[in-house]
């Protein structure tokens, strides 16, 4: 199974004109539509991908020695093959995709130098938190019921994303209004309404990187979603994350579709009234009846569509009204030495200047020499099992974390790796900041450093098309969630919506919006489908069907 390179390139290969249907972005929410449309109807389905290696945030990328995973850390639920999101990675991977589970603290936050664990499953979660906290056992527990209630409201709001518009105009509020009780608020507005202790607040949301805005910013739906995620631990994908595209792919195939990589869409094709297909950014055109965008709703709405269409003007004010998501700085380090010789673990690690997490984001945005909102430092090669062999006697970890876009904003429109001195000087700065924490709070890797590799808000810009190097799209705001036009059907016949808009941020909210995605175009649950037990298990418990999103 290839590692790297999913797909085939645009330019080298002839691909035929006329499709059953085709997909903008091989992201996972693109990678899940179109497996489910192949998998269930043998539709013929062209995937087409601007950047060199299909995948999204859960492609790689290699140096000699070393290779490195861009968005996926870790992901909940997957480790127990029974859970509704190993059922769906299973359906779609059809069981090619492996998993190893991370260490049972998965994760430690570390606020104002006071460390704390976050530890696998639901009790010894509330346990801990109350051996740390022992005068908050009744917010400790009121909080673990609010999130597993939020979560478990979620299932009828995102059903309603893909019925019928008549039934949902009928249905619709009923269906969304349990849910928007929690999403409708902020994480801070629902966490102060448990306890007034601020610091087991920081210690609740210290995971606010997974889903990228702070408490007094960031919806309690996205939190809560996050937080039931993570409840029963996590796992990491054997061979690295581009194994899942790896995985997908043969599904897309067998049925007669491709993976093209390479290739640049530049319009959504209208006439009469309906979606005919794609023109490319050299003039090609590829003819399908249905067309599905995984490019974001914006750039799908905004800019891939520019024949006027009734509807859709209103819907773009009402994205626009709403923020993107943060972008980050990753820094993407190698080490001289295997994980086990430096004692390296899988569980991530969170730290936290202060106990004020919206404060620490605007201090740093105001001046960057102001400490960093927080880092997040995780070691893939750890979590992997498969990693050493690939590359014997090295090591990896990646540091991350929130930087202002416009920081960067006067290189947006420079060449990759020719953006300037200035520019590489700015990156140098961060590196070294960077690097100077990663010794601090990993003293391993010291002296074992050889190779250090800084990723901008410009270079998500430049691989992901997201204007503002935003790595989860629209941010998840409670406006964010009250908005109906974010779902998989758009004003323009056989024009459908993907990915992580439609449903939650993440990888794993990219996949139930692709689900969503392939319902709409087909009229039938595919979630229903994608994550139902086989016929010779018994019947499957109630479980919230999107209940987990980020990697």
């Amino acid at each position: 199974m290839a590692r790297n390179g999913t797909g085939i390139s645009y330019r080298q290969h002839q691909i035929a004109e006329a499709w059953d249907a085709v997909v903008i972005g091989s992201g996972m929410g693109g990678l899940t539509t179109a497996a489910l449309l192949a998998k269930h109807t043998r539709l013929r389905v062209l995937v087409l991908e601007r950047h060199y290696t299909a995948g999204g945030y859960t492609h790689s990328f290699s140096r000699p020695g070393f290779d490195w995973d861009v968005g996926v850390h870790y992901i909940g639920q997957v480790h127990d093959p029974d859970a509704p999101l190993r059922r769906a990675f299973d359906h779609l991977t059809e069981g090619r995709l492996e998993w190893r589970r991370v260490p049972d603290v998965y994760d430690r936050a570390i606020i104002a130098g006071h460390e704390y664990e976050f530890v696998s499953g639901e009790q010894r979660f509330r346990e801990r938190m109350k051996e740390y906290f022992p005068r908050e056992g009744r917010a400790i527990d009121a909080y673990v019921d609010a999130v597993k209630s939020c979560a478990r409201m979620s299932g009828l709001y995102f059903a309603e994303k893909a019925i019928p518009r008549p039934a949902a105009r009928i249905a619709g509020g009923l269906m969304r209004s349990p849910f928007l009780r929690w999403a409708g608020r902020t994480t801070a507005q629902v966490l102060g309404g448990l306890t007034d202790n601020r610091e087991l607040i920081a210690v609740l949301t210290a995971q606010w990187g997974d889903y990228g805005l702070p408490p007094a910013q960031s919806s309690f739906g996205i939190h809560a979603t996050i937080a039931h995620h993570f409840l029963e631990g996590a796992a990491y994908p054997v061979g690295g994350a581009a194994q899942i595209a790896a995985s997908v792919a043969p599904v897309i195939e067998r049925a007669g579709g491709k993976i093209v990589v390479g290739a640049e869409v530049s319009e959504v094709l209208v006439e009469n009234g309906k979606a005919s297909g794609v023109r490319m950014s050299d003039g090609k055109v590829f003819r399908a009846p249905r067309v599905i965008s995984d490019a974001g709703a914006g750039n799908t709405l905004g800019s891939l569509l520019r024949s006027p269409a009734p509807g859709v003007e209103g819907i773009l004010e009402e994205i626009r009204r709403l923020p993107p998501s943060m972008a980050y700085m990753t820094l993407y380090v190698g080490l001289d030495g295997a994980a086990a010789e430096l004692d390296l673990k899988g569980a991530n690690i969170w730290v936290h200047p202060t106990a004020n997490h919206d404060g620490n984001l605007a201090r740093f945005s105001e001046d960057f020499a102001n400490p960093f909102p927080f880092l997040f430092i995780s070691f893939p090669s750890a979590k992997d099992p498969d990693f050493e062999q690939r590359h014997p006697g090295h090591a990896t970890v990646e540091v991350v974390t929130p930087v202002p876009y416009d920081w960067f904003r006067n290189w947006q429109d420079t060449r990759w790796k020719r953006r300037g001195a200035e520019y590489e000087e700015m990156k140098a700065r961060f590196s070294r900041r960077l690097l100077a924490e990663l010794e601090c709070y990993v003293p391993a890797v010291r002296g074992r450093i050889v190779h250090a590799e800084l990723s901008t808000p410009v270079t998500a810009r430049h691989f992901m098309n997201y204007a503002r190097g935003e790595a989860y799209g629209i941010a998840a705001t409670p406006e964010r969630f009250r908005l109906r036009a974010l779902a998989p059907r758009t004003p323009v016949p056989g024009l459908y919506l993907t990915g992580q808009d439609v449903a939650m941020p993440g990888v794993t909210g990219a996949l139930f919006g692709g689900a969503l995605a392939a319902s709409a175009v087909l009229g039938k649950n595919m979630i229903s489908k994608m994550t139902a037990r086989s016929r010779t298990l018994r019947a499957p418990t109630r479980r919230p069907l999107l209940s987990g999103t980020l990697s």
